[in-house]
């Protein structure tokens, strides 16, 4: 058996947008069902997102939804970090332009005394993204 884990976000309104960006910057298939294709007839929610996915031939993978309104819901502060691994440093840094417009760059995409190329950005929805190319530890 193979296992995929796969990052589901949580928005406040705003789960179309973040899907539709991260589809630009990674590329692959949007899809999307609204409360309204559930059957919702409540006209706040209506055309929010119940469920939505961008996936990539690339192995990129991510879902997310819109909180309904009458649920709690707090983004908290760095409550987890969404990591893109790879070993193409001009993939990874085509990824980090694009993810980088609206965002506040944390940790520049560069060389770091943990990894050949490492950075960290929170982009405009809010969501922490870490990219970077694995170091080769040896087994000793």
């Amino acid at each position: 058996m193979t296992i995929a884990v796969t990052p589901h976000l949580n928005f406040r309104g705003s789960a179309r947008e973040a899907l539709e960006f991260y589809r630009t910057v990674f590329g692959g298939e949007l899809a999307i069902i609204r409360y309204a294709d559930m059957g919702s007839s409540d006209p706040d929610t209506a055309d929010l997102v119940v469920w939505g996915q961008v996936s990539a031939p690339n192995g990129f993978r991510i879902m997310a939804y819109d909180v309904y309104p009458h649920l709690a819901w707090d983004q908290g502060h760095d409550p987890f970090f969404v990591s893109v691994r790879g070993t193409d440093a001009a993939e990874l840094a085509r990824y980090w332009d694009k993810l980088s417009d609206g965002a506040t760059v944390r940790q520049p995409l560069e060389a770091s005394a943990w990894a050949p190329l490492y950075g960290q950005l929170t982009d405009r929805f809010g969501v922490t993204w870490v990219l970077d190319i694995a170091a080769a530890y040896s087994a000793s």
